[in-house]
C-alpha cells in the first residue's frame, strides 16, 4: 500500500506496536509465502512477550514456530500454491467480497475502496490483488496503529475499520485455514489469525 503520510513508530506504546507487528507479521504471511531465512525467524518465535506463555495466542504463536521447525521453503510454497493460487484457483478464497457475498469484486470491496480513500490508503501500482485480501486488510490495520497512512488512528477509527472489513467474515477464512486438510504449515497460521482476530474483537469491545 502507497502512504499518504508518515510517522514515527517509536513513539507508540509497547502494546501498540505488538498490535501492528502481529498484523504485519499475518499480512506478511498471507501475501506470499515466507523463504528460508523468515522460517528460521518464525522458528525463535515463543509467544512470552504476550500475555504470559499459557494464553491462547501465547500458544499459537508457539505452535507457528513449532510448524515453521518443521518445514521448509519449497514445501511452505507449495503449499502456499495449494491453498490460494492453484490452476485457475486455491483450494481457498481469501477476499472479504467472496467470504459476505460469495463472488468477488462486489459491494464489500467497493465499500472498502471509499473508506480506504477517506483514510489515505491507496493501492500500490505493483499490487494486483483486489484490496479486500485479507493480507491487504492486515496490512491496512499495521498502518492505521502505527501510523503510516497519516497520525495513529484512534481506537474508534480502527475499530470501525475492522468491524466494517475484517470482523464481519475473517474468523470464518482462519477457521477454513485452520481445517484444510491440504494445510500444514499454514493451519499454524490459522490458528495465530483465528485467535488474534478474538483478541482483537474483545479488546474493541472492551474500549467501547
Amino acid at each position: 500500500m502507497s502512504v499518504a503520510g508518515e510517522h514515527d513508530p517509536s513513539a507508540l506504546p509497547p502494546e501498540e506496536m505488538q498490535r501492528a507487528q502481529l498484523y504485519a507479521l499475518l499480512a506478511r504471511l498471507l501475501a506470499r509465502p515466507p523463504g528460508g531465512e523468515f522460517l528460521a525467524a518464525l522458528s525463535a518465535l515463543d509467544g512470552s512477550a504476550l500475555d504470559g506463555d499459557a494464553s491462547p495466542l501465547g500458544q499459537a504463536l508457539r505452535g507457528l514456530a513449532e510448524a515453521a521447525r518443521g518445514t521448509d521453503a519449497a514445501a511452505v510454497e507449495e503449499e502456499f500454491n495449494t491453498l490460494f493460487i492453484g490452476v485457475g484457483g486455491g483450494i481457498l478464497s481469501p477476499y472479504g467480497s467472496y467470504y459476505l457475498t460469495g463472488f468477488l469484486h462486489e459491494k464489500p470491496l467497493a465499500e472498502l475502496r471509499g473508506d480506504m480513500a477517506l483514510l489515505g490508503i491507496a493501492r500500490a501500482d505493483d499490487v494486483k490483488e483486489p484490496e479486500d485480501h485479507i493480507a491487504a486488510l492486515a496490512e491496512m490495520m499495521a498502518g492505521l496503529i502505527t501510523g503510516a497512512f497519516d497520525a495513529p488512528a484512534d481506537l474508534e477509527a480502527q475499530r470501525r475499520f475492522f468491524d466494517r472489513h475484517i470482523g464481519s467474515w475473517a474468523g470464518r477464512f482462519f477457521t477454513d485455514l485452520e481445517s484444510t486438510p491440504s494445510a500444514a504449515f499454514y493451519r499454524a497460521v490459522g490458528t495465530l489469525g483465528h485467535r488474534y482476530l478474538e483478541v482483537e474483537g474483545k479488546a474493541f469491545d472492551m474500549a467501547a
